[in-house]
């Protein structure tokens, strides 16, 4: 397993930063290799991606996701399996720090590789930082879901 860890501080509030998280349609606007996501139900997703020229598809599903603070998800069909969360830590008023969590099990050999020598820690920063340019560009969330997913069994 792999686990690659990456944070951003953004000039929004921590509101705005948190309600674009929750709006995953628009995630191809600023994460390289992510083709599509439809949003199935409050809790399920579909994910189309094209990494390193291998297209992929996958559900997951929101595990745990409070309101300005965190959203926590797994992979639940798909080739590789894989888990994460995004936390959001109010720095002030106009200012939030965006921590990524991912951990995957790479598949092949070229995932491997690839991961073994830091190419999937430097894509999730890639895509922090492009995150925090396309916020901050927009000023506004496209969009917001402000529901609460207990942790199973919490």
């Amino acid at each position: 397993m792999s686990t690659v860890t990456e944070s951003v501080d953004v000039h929004v509030p921590v509101h705005t930063a948190y309600n674009q998280w929750t709006q995953f349609e628009s995630f191809p606007q600023f994460m390289s290799g992510v083709e599509s996501i439809r949003q199935l139900d409050d809790r399920h997703t579909h994910w189309v991606t094209k990494i390193g020229g291998v297209e992929r598809e996958f559900d997951a599903e929101i595990t745990e996701q409070h309101p300005d603070e965190r959203i926590a998800w797994k992979s639940t069909t798909g080739e590789t399996q894989h888990a994460g969360v995004v936390t959001f830590h109010r720095l002030g008023d106009t200012d939030t720090r965006v921590t990524v969590q991912l951990d995957w099990q790479p598949q092949g050999l070229t995932e491997k590789v690839g991961s073994a020598v830091g190419v999937d820690s430097m894509q999730v920063k890639a895509d922090t930082k492009r995150f925090k340019e396309f916020i901050e560009q927009r000023g506004q969330e496209s969009g917001a879901w402000r529901g609460d997913v207990p942790r199973p069994g919490a």
